[in-house]
């Protein structure tokens, strides 16, 4: 006598096939907090009734932590619950649509790690590096960058000199404005007062400074390395195009966030009146903030966040539009986007026309406990593993060894003021 299968339906079925039979279906979806490297890491794990057979995914969001781990424990995972994981497209949509309104980072960074965990899923099935998944590899390894920062020019080029010679063929270089709040350095004020942003951002005196000395540092390196900078969107319009006209002797790759993604429609009439290449997209969650911009195009590289804007399903329907529109992908990085993200962005890199340069967190000791299969750059770049998935591991007795911090630590980061005391975007 056959006995009638005991699990429970899925609450949302596919009329294509008979889930409740399936041979594989998902179990359980489980999150874990760590933060190895001091920043909040969000890690998914979807688990199928295969045993041993699951796949990692990262919805880190430094900033609304444990909002997005709501969004997953509580509506996320009874709607994958019983479901065929093979369908990622179907899954992606679904629970897209599933908040009726749609969009927004935290459902983003839910999203993004639902879509990598099940893209490493069906690649381990398969027995598949993941890039093998889209088209296999058209290129040998993903060119990186670094980051380097100073208070004067000699101090930097010093910095980017000794960058290539570990290999790095691109360098990010940040100028620190004397006396004020500027992102990505030392600042060379207190560290207390940068921590807890009691230094005020001065748009005036980075104007004044940081084109001069991006200027000097290109002189003293020569041109045999591409230099990059990020304002980090801290530039109304009118400042931009200033700042475009100091640089140009500069020769930069591209200049990240120039502005704000509020501030987007300015981008076409700056585009058109420069040549320095701009990237902007790191702050976007919605494929169509990409759009408007590549119908120009507006921009020169798309600078995707997997887990923001939704993991892998749109971040690869984005790289093929800008292959038609001829804009290069320069993927955000940074050691908030932890080492699971990083792979499953690297097998995006690895496999796309449209690729151009990943930015590479260099991740402090205990990442490399807590994330077996770490990717770090040699010789400037990042080469993907063939083991079967995206190939990071998660290891759960290390990451409970690096508890996050309290929820409003990290926000601190963001809570900039200018000179006269009105608030600043970060």
């Amino acid at each position: 006598m056959t006995l009638p299968d005991a699990r429970p339906a899925p609450l949302a079925p596919a009329p294509w096939v008979d889930e409740r039979g399936a041979k594989i279906r998902i179990t359980a979806v489980r999150t874990f907090l760590t933060a190895p490297h001091g920043c909040p890491h969000l890690v998914v794990r979807v688990e199928t009734t295969e045993p041993g057979l699951y796949g990692l995914g990262c919805a880190s969001d430094p900033q609304r932590t444990l909002a997005v781990r709501s969004v997953l424990d509580d509506y996320v995972a009874p709607l994958l619950t019983g479901r065929d994981p093979d369908d990622i497209d179907d899954l992606h949509r679904l629970l897209l649509n599933s908040a009726y309104w749609r969009g927004g980072s935290i459902t983003g960074n839910a999203l993004g790690g639902i879509d990598v965990a099940l893209w490493d899923l069906k690649a381990k099935r398969l027995g598949a590096p993941l890039y093998s998944l889209f088209g296999g590899r058209v290129r040998a390894y993903a060119e990186a960058y670094t980051h380097v920062d100073g208070r004067d020019a000699a101090e930097i080029a010093d910095k980017v000199r000794a960058a290539r010679d570990r290999g790095y063929r691109h360098v990010r270089i940040q100028a620190a404005v004397p006396g004020a709040d500027t992102y990505g350095t030392a600042n060379g004020i207190d560290p207390a007062a940068v921590r807890a942003r009691r230094a005020p951002w001065d748009g005036a005196g980075y104007l004044r400074y940081v084109p001069k000395v991006l200027n000097r540092v290109r002189e003293l390196v020569g041109d045999d390395v591409e230099l990059l900078h990020d304002v980090h969107e801290r530039l109304d319009p009118r400042q931009a195009r200033d700042f475009l006209r100091r640089i140009e002797d500069a020769g930069l790759y591209f200049v990240e966030d120039l502005l704000a993604p509020e501030d987007a429609g300015h981008f076409k009439r700056l585009h058109d009146a420069s040549p320095v290449p701009l990237a902007v997209g790191e702050l976007f969650h919605d494929p169509a903030q990409f759009t408007a911009l590549l119908l120009g195009p507006d921009i020169d590289f798309a600078r995707l966040r997997i887990p923001t804007l939704g993991g892998l399903t749109p971040a690869r329907k984005l790289a093929a539009l800008c292959e038609l529109r001829g804009v290069r992908l320069a993927p955000h990085g940074p050691a908030d986007v932890s080492p699971i993200a990083q792979a499953a962005t690297l097998a995006l890199d690895i496999s796309s026309h449209a690729f151009g340069v990943q930015e590479a967190a260099v991740f402090k000791d205990p990442v490399h406990e807590v994330y077996p299969g770490t990717i770090t750059a040699v010789n400037g770049g990042l080469v993907p593993p063939e083991t079967p998935g995206h190939g990071v591991d998660f290891d759960e007795a290390a990451a409970r060894r690096h508890p996050v911090p309290e929820p409003l630590a990290h926000d601190r980061w963001a809570l900039l003021r200018n000179t006269d005391g009105s608030v600043q975007r970060p």
